[in-house]
């Protein structure tokens, strides 16, 4: 059969879809706390607001520019725009209808409520409106529209006010008008009486306020509305003088970029919509009406102000590893063994406390590492900061085109170099994704190299809800490929050779290809991926002629997948997975046996053309028998899942597995290992 079939393979934006769907139904599962379902609505909504602002923006984008060239499953772009629509309007209906007629419900059960401002008191209405009018009147800016105020550059993603106005005893004439919603004032006002909570839409309180903003008219009419616009950066780094300069512009652009989406009430009158239509320069197809409230991305606000823990998950503590609990000093800790940490379960205080004591250890001479996302309080970078300060080489790589966190970055960098660090933007024309620290310190009149790899930011908020690796070591080959990938990150290194690491752009595709031909060629042979995303065509043909070997493979793949399995005579071999649970399953694992022999790596890459080809990325190996173990624990756990785990079937659906014996939640039998084996945080003597 030809590997090159359209029909074998899934197209990436209606799988990413697909995952997002996966989303809502733990939003919709009645197995998950009140709360937590309301969060995973918020999740949905903001996924979808991503994928629109990214993904559908650059489909309309080549579709301008007269690009035609079809995605590996044969779609035109006019066709993947088509088929997203009518997926994403058949969600959307799904997720309103749920919202209004079993969550809402629910929630009332428990005392809190989204409700109409209408239906609160008259003397509640007053004092609310006298407030807001006393404390936010000014921040209101009502815009009439007509040919001497052209439409105004409303910003993506905010509520907006379409006003439909008419000066009393002066003809028929309607004026047109848009209040937005200031970005300042919450999505919801949030009142508490007693032990009820409500939550009322801030649009629905301004539109109380419209007589004293449009005094001496009529108003008629008022419907709600939002856009959505092409939020991806154009940077071209070869033209840009000053990198930094070029981003800080291109972020004021994105606020007022193409729309590439209107939301509206799906009862809004068609003769108002079309007129928002030609205003906002859109089509029907770039309309979609909603059956509830917009932006329920701003759900979170309900999670975070309702201090409720029998509606939300149970806490837990994260372990701490019993070699760094049991030393005085991290790096001694390192230096006995390697250390494998698995994130949530395990803390992520070593990798602070790591950072901490190289700032202040006086035999530590200098640190290096690479910031892709991080918090807004970060310990990282302020333990960079204090050991800039106490004199020792700080080089910093920091990556200002990490999508949405590029303003937080910038202000990280600007900071860092304020401090004395050594701030680098990476390799020109690649984004830098691999997740590395290296600390070098004198030791025994010599220098020793610790190393922090992993398949995750560092970013201590993130670490408690995503899933990822971490893993220290001061193997000296790896301490000096790591060297040479801050060579290549900071210089003009041209290093093709590697000791243990797999490097992308340079050799971890052809490195991932040699280890599935040596499964191809074995007489026994397994592979086990566990990814994000996988969407690489070929990387996806040579697991399919693997499969045609008949090597087992097992992928567990988070989100997009455009692997076809179950295929006869292609991927019979292959079976696919997805775990949507608490945690954000976002560690790599890349684990090929074949014969007597075994190779494991961990890393930071999906196998996406952007990640092998466009990203400087990091696959580190596990070769400790220990570690190895734990590592196949993991996975094998993973795959044991019956609870959250879904499998992808030959037509692109994914179904629920079946419960044969014990019910496994693998992230929650991970818990449970950690709350066996956790010291707590506070006795530990460093950091």
């Amino acid at each position: 059969m030809n590997l090159k079939d359209p029909a074998l393979y899934f197209n990436r934006e209606l799988s990413w879809l697909a995952f997002n769907e996966r989303v809502l139904e733990e939003a919709e599962d009645e197995t998950n706390p009140l709360l937590e379902r309301v969060k995973f609505f918020a999740i949905f909504y903001t996924n979808l607001d991503e994928f629109f602002m990214i993904r559908v923006a650059g489909l309309k984008e080549q579709i301008n520019a007269n690009i035609h060239e079809r995605s590996a499953d044969g779609k035109t772009p006019q066709e993947q725009l088509k088929a997203i629509a009518q997926k994403t309007h058949a969600l959307i209906q799904r997720a309103g209808k749920y919202f209004h007629q079993t969550l809402l419900p629910q929630l009332k059960k428990h005392q809190i409520g989204i409700v109409s401002f209408q239906s609160l008191s008259p003397r509640e209405r007053k004092r609310i409106i006298n407030h807001v009018y006393e404390h936010f009147f000014p921040l209101f800016t009502p815009i009439i529209l007509d040919p001497a105020h052209p439409f105004p550059k409303i910003r993506g993603l905010g509520i907006n006010l379409f006003v439909v106005l008419r000066r009393p005893f002066v003809g028929r004439t309607r004026r047109f008008a848009v209040v937005p919603v200031p970005p300042s004032l919450p999505r919801f006002w949030y009142e508490q009486k007693a032990q009820q909570h409500y939550f009322i839409p801030i649009e629905e309180i301004i539109k109380e306020l419209l007589p004293q903003l449009f005094p001496n008219m009529s108003i008629e009419e008022v419907w709600y509305f939002r856009v959505t616009r092409n939020a991806d950066l154009e940077i071209s780094e070869a033209e840009a003088d000053d990198l930094l300069k070029s981003i800080e512009r291109e972020l004021r652009r994105r606020r007022l970029g193409t729309i590439v989406r209107l939301e509206v009430h799906q009862k809004m009158p068609e003769s108002r919509l079309k007129y928002l239509m030609q205003q906002c320069n859109v089509t029907e197809d770039d309309v979609y009406a909603c059956n509830t409230y917009l932006s329920l991305d701003a759900l979170h606000q309900l999670y975070q102000q309702i201090d409720n823990p029998s509606l939300k998950y149970p806490p837990f503590t994260p372990a701490l590893h019993p070699k760094i609990a049991q030393s005085q000093s991290v790096f001694d800790a390192i230096a006995d063994e390697e250390i494998l940490l698995h994130h949530p379960y395990d803390s992520f205080y070593p990798v602070i406390a790591f950072l901490n004591e190289a700032a202040q250890d006086p035999k530590v001479v200098a640190i290096k590492q690479t910031l892709y996302r991080t918090s807004g309080d970060s310990p990282i970078v302020k333990a960079l900061k204090e050991a800039a300060e106490n004199g020792k080489q700080v080089t910093a790589l920091i990556e200002l085109k990490a999508r949405f966190d590029e303003e937080n970055n910038i202000l990280w960098a600007k900071q860092l170099e304020q401090a004395g660090v050594n701030v680098i933007y990476g390799v020109l024309g690649l984004k830098t994704h691999c997740k590395m620290t290296m600390v070098l310190r004198e030791e025994e009149q010599k220098l020793k190299t610790y190393i922090h790899l992993s398949t995750g930011n560092y970013n201590e908020k993130t670490a408690k809800v995503y899933t990822d690796l971490g893993f220290f070591t001061t193997n000296e080959a790896i301490g000096k490929d790591v060297a040479e990938v801050f060579n290549l990150l900071t210089g003009f290194s041209q290093q093709q050779y590697w000791r243990k690491l797999l490097v992308a752009p340079i050799n971890m595709r052809q490195q991932f290809k040699r280890l599935i031909f040596r499964c191809m060629n074995a007489t026994k042979a397994e592979i086990f991926l566990v990814m994000n995303a996988l969407v690489d065509t070929e990387m996806i043909r040579l697991l399919y002629k693997a499969s045609q070997k008949g090597v087992k493979i097992r992928l567990l793949i988070r989100g997009i997948c455009c692997l076809r399995p179950g295929v006869k005579g292609v991927s019979e071999n292959i079976e696919v997975r997805s775990i949507v649970g608490r945690f954000l399953e976002h560690s790599r694992v890349y684990w090929f046996r074949f014969d007597e022999q075994e190779v494991l790596f961990c890393g930071s890459a999906d196998w996406m053309p952007r990640n092998l080809n466009r990203r400087v990325e990091v696959a580190f190996p596990i070769e400790a028998p220990a570690l190895q173990k734990q590592v196949k624990n993991i996975i094998e756990t993973l795959w044991k899942d019956n609870t959250k785990a879904r499998q992808l079937q030959s037509d692109g659906s994914y179904k629920r597995l079946k419960v044969k014996g014990k019910r496994v939640n693998a992230q929650e039998v991970f818990l449970k290992q950690a709350q066996q084996r956790q010291p707590l945080i506070d006795t530990i003597p460093h950091g």
